[in-house]
């Protein structure tokens, strides 16, 4: 499998819109952070979870030429906002986009975007087939996933396990039975806000205790905001198989 993070930025992105912190300021590349996503190559198949409001900008400069699907992990508009863009491949594709995302997430999407799933079919507009989801295992395209249950404060988000990789995202807290759902990954993406306790996002010294219990053979923090500070300096302090995640690195798992 073949893992490219898309984005690896907070809701804000990052440099944040009238900053002239340190990092907003950087002119290193890995200090430019798009919302967050990412996009799995496995057995042949094309998927991204989460389609944010840089889903186009982030979809071309990896030149993902082919999509099967899209998965959600949760409602928030910096996961869902791009939707529209996936009308490109149904045009190339000549096909639905299949959706995969909890019953009440894919309710949020026919509120956001009502025109998708009015009555009077404009021309032109995206195309889907939605696929309701739970907790329990299902598979895209024959390729297995494993919801995994996390909370983001008080709003229950799923990250997804694929074989020997697990994506989590907006979380700050895991219970003990879903944490075995992730044991043995090989590699880990996990979210890292920034250095001091959030509501709802795993700080870094809390990220870093969780991924030192699950011990994975790799992980890489993502969801990060300008208050995590320098990559080259964050960086540094890390457990040596703990690294921060940046736009367009790519992980074989």
């Amino acid at each position: 499998m073949k893992v490219t993070l898309l984005g690896t930025g907070t809701s804000q992105g990052v440099p944040v819109i009238g900053c002239s912190c340190e990092v907003c300021r950087s002119v290193d590349y890995r200090d430019k952070r798009l919302r967050v996503s990412v996009h799995l190559q496995v057995g042949g198949k094309s998927i991204i979870i989460d389609s944010g409001p840089d889903f186009r900008q982030q979809v071309l400069r990896e030149r993902i030429r082919t999509l099967d699907a899209l998965v959600f992990t949760h409602e928030h508009k910096d996961h869902t906002a791009g939707l529209d863009d996936i009308r490109a491949y149904n045009f190339s594709q000549h096909k639905d986009m299949p959706l995969y995302g909890e019953e009440r997430v894919l309710e949020q999407l026919k509120r956001e975007f009502a025109y998708i799933f009015s009555g009077i079919q404009y021309p032109g507009i995206p195309r889907v087939e939605l696929h309701p989801i739970t907790e329990e295992p299902f598979e895209i395209e024959g390729i297995p996933f494993i919801p995994i249950r996390v909370k983001h404060y008080k709003l229950p988000v799923l990250g997804y396990r694929v074989g020997d990789f697990t994506y989590i995202t907006d979380a700050n807290y895991i219970s003990e039975s879903e944490k075995e759902k992730v044991r043995g990954s090989k590699a880990i993406v996990l979210n890292a806000l920034r250095q001091e306790p959030h509501i709802s996002h795993f700080s870094l010294q809390e990220a870093i205790e969780l991924l030192e219990d699950l011990q994975p053979e790799r992980a890489y923090l993502t969801h990060i905001s300008h208050l995590l500070g320098l990559h080259r300096e964050v960086e540094l302090t890390l457990p040596d198989f703990i690294r921060l995640g940046y736009d367009g690195l790519q992980i074989e798992v």
